[in-house]
């Protein structure tokens, strides 16, 4: 018998164990969105390559690629900004400002409304001190990055990503702890919905190795979510099965959105066919 290469770690002592007592209400737990509601359901495949385009141009750099998928060069390009950031924009919020700036286009939204993007953060090495990277306990938290739908059209793709970067990076040890303390001051079940008509929310990752689960029968052929929790704007990211940073993800919208993103030149130019 093999023995578990990478062994979890189960304590207990983290701030993220919390005492509070989470109490039902009569009648018991209540769906928060409407699990009746017409649904699109569809995944986007993006290669390694079309991310590496994508992050270079979010990070304001000139994408080469001479012949050879793995001759890529990312070389600086001037700007005339003077303001501009010089953060580097990870490829993952570089996706997710695509889809942000997309799925807003889609569904017409007035220019003052209040966009939500919502992502999943890893509290394990937020927190100090950190907890171990094999941590087993539930170690993330759900953070929202709001802007108008004015200014996520109007500003460019840079824009959007460096603001899901700056509320990913802000998220340290004392908003972590924050965030619990609120929770234990009022316990209640985290609400899943569009409630508003202008939220989305980022669910999985593209670093979890799904496809390096085989029961036996060899290579997953394809990753998806099920049926469960699916509402107009729920995002799920996986690795995509050719590896190498590509990545899939799972988009739920309503019929109409999705038929405006499948149509937005900006974001279906990065999808592979």
């Amino acid at each position: 018998m093999k023995k578990i290469s990478k062994q979890p770690d189960f304590s207990r002592d983290s701030v993220l164990i919390s005492p509070a007592v989470l109490r039902i209400p009569d009648g018991g737990l209540k769906v928060t969105f409407n699990e009746y509601e017409p649904l699109s359901e569809r995944i986007f495949s993006f290669s390694r390559e079309s991310i590496l385009e994508l992050k270079a141009r979010v990070n304001n750099k000139i994408w080469i690629t001479n012949g050879d998928i793995d001759a890529v060069e990312l070389m600086g390009k001037q700007s005339n900004d003077k303001t501009e950031s010089n953060v580097e924009i990870s490829s993952f919020q570089s996706l997710c400002a695509l889809l942000w700036r997309a799925v807003t286009r889609a569904r017409k939204l007035h220019v003052s409304k209040t966009t939500t993007f919502r992502m999943a953060v890893n509290c394990r090495h937020r927190l100090n001190p950190k907890l171990d990277p094999l941590y087993f306990g539930n170690a993330i938290q759900s953070i929202p990055t709001y802007a108008s739908a004015g200014e996520v059209l109007s500003k460019d793709l840079r824009w959007c990503a460096e603001q899901l970067n700056k509320n990913v990076n802000a998220h340290d040890d004392k908003t972590v702890r924050r965030f619990v303390g609120d929770w234990e001051s009022n316990p209640t079940v985290f609400p899943l919905g569009n409630f508003d008509g202008a939220s989305m929310t980022m669910g999985s990752s593209p670093r979890f190795p799904m496809y390096d689960n085989d029961f036996g029968w060899g290579r997953p052929l394809a990753v998806r979510s099920g049926n469960a929790n699916k509402f107009d704007g729920k995002i799920s990211a996986f690795p995509g099965r050719e590896g190498g940073g590509s990545v899939d993800l799972e988009v739920v919208l309503a019929p109409e959105t999705m038929a405006g993103i499948e149509s937005d030149y900006e974001f279906m130019q990065f999808v592979s066919s």
